[in-house]
């Protein structure tokens, strides 16, 4: 039974939420080496933009009239789902970009839940680690407020359509360091990535004593 891991980062070794799942997956793997992690890194090695339509298509098409896009499509699909559903746990490094979901994530869930009958809960019970991290702050009271769109719109896939048993690991603030303009928020940064340090080899600790035998 494995550990799925699915990055979405576009920032190659600069990765802050990489750097954040390895620690969850590090932190897991020494406390169960036997287990092999399935991995799958959508930034890097992006899923097909037009795979969903040709998957869609061709799940309202007679298989012998199918396109070979439409057959590439759902195949794509059903490898998705079928990845999430053999997965025993998961860790998923997905940043959030321009306020919401990466286009690469985004692609991904969307052929997973073409791949498998509609209200298929593929993560039923599966012990998950959400990673996700955010280049400015958007708690209560800053001026990005509300502007996350990713966060929550991930825990409704995960949680409420998937049934994920979840934990996220959140950093924000990951630009600092890299944009002037938030050097003054220096200190606070490194306050929050000691924190989402810390939680992310919790949830690498707990993810292994969880882990399905």
């Amino acid at each position: 039974m494995s550990l799925l891991r699915v990055d979405a980062s576009i920032q190659g070794d600069r990765s802050a939420s990489g750097a954040l799942a390895d620690l969850v997956v590090d932190t897991f793997t020494a406390a169960r080496p036997e287990v092999p992690v399935v991995r799958r890194h959508l930034g890097q090695d992006p899923l097909p933009a037009d795979a969903w339509a040709a998957a869609i298509s061709g799940g309202f098409t007679p298989e012998g009239d199918r396109s070979p896009a439409q057959r590439e499509g759902l195949a794509t699909a059903e490898r998705l789902a079928t990845e999430l559903r053999q997965a025993a746990s998961a860790v998923f490094a997905l940043p959030l970009y321009n306020f919401g979901i990466s286009q690469h994530a985004k692609t991904w869930l969307d052929l997973a839940l073409a791949g498998a009958p509609q209200g298929t809960r593929l993560l039923d019970g599966t012990p998950t680690v959400l990673v996700t991290t955010r280049g400015g702050a958007y708690g209560p009271g800053t001026p990005r407020a509300g502007w996350d769109h990713n966060t929550d719109y991930l825990r409704r896939i995960l949680v409420d359509v998937w049934g994920a048993d979840l934990t996220v690991v959140e950093r924000e603030f990951t630009l600092v360091g890299v944009n002037p303009a938030l050097d003054e928020f220096s200190e606070m940064a490194a306050v929050m990535r000691k924190t989402a340090e810390e939680a992310a080899v919790e949830a690498g600790g707990a993810l292994a004593n969880r882990h399905a035998a």
